[in-house]
């Protein structure tokens, strides 16, 4: 176990729960950074759109590594991507591990910094 890692990610998720409320999980936090890189705010999205956003996320958190590469935004502001690298066959708990220390490299040392405020 890689305490360090788990102590960030404590970290974490006691930042975001603060913001957001607790009880966050691992869906709940990739929607959170999908709407952030979708950039057009919190508003109602339908179903599809969700699951795209957590596309997103997930494409967004895992360009660092190399699997996926930015392309660029349709004419409708959504971020599209390439994939460069197929992703490896991952054990359930492995995958977990992969996007939670995503997760921790994208929101950095301050979460505060990379989330945009929420609108009045």
């Amino acid at each position: 176990m890689d305490v360090l890692f788990e102590k960030q990610w404590r970290r974490l998720l006691e930042s975001l729960e603060s913001r957001f409320g607790g009880g966050m999980d691992l869906q709940d936090i990739l929607y959170l950074v999908g709407v952030q890189e979708l950039g057009q705010g919190f508003r109602p999205f339908k179903k599809q759109e969700k699951m795209d956003l957590m596309h997103v996320a997930i494409c967004t958190l895992l360009v660092p590594q190399g699997f996926y590469a930015f392309m660029g935004r349709d004419e409708e502001g959504w971020p599209h991507f390439e994939e460069r690298m197929p992703l490896p066959e991952l054990a359930p708990t492995e995958q977990d591990t992969l996007i939670r220390r995503a997760l921790v490299d994208y929101f950095g040392d301050d979460p505060a910094e990379v989330i945009a405020p929420q609108s009045a």
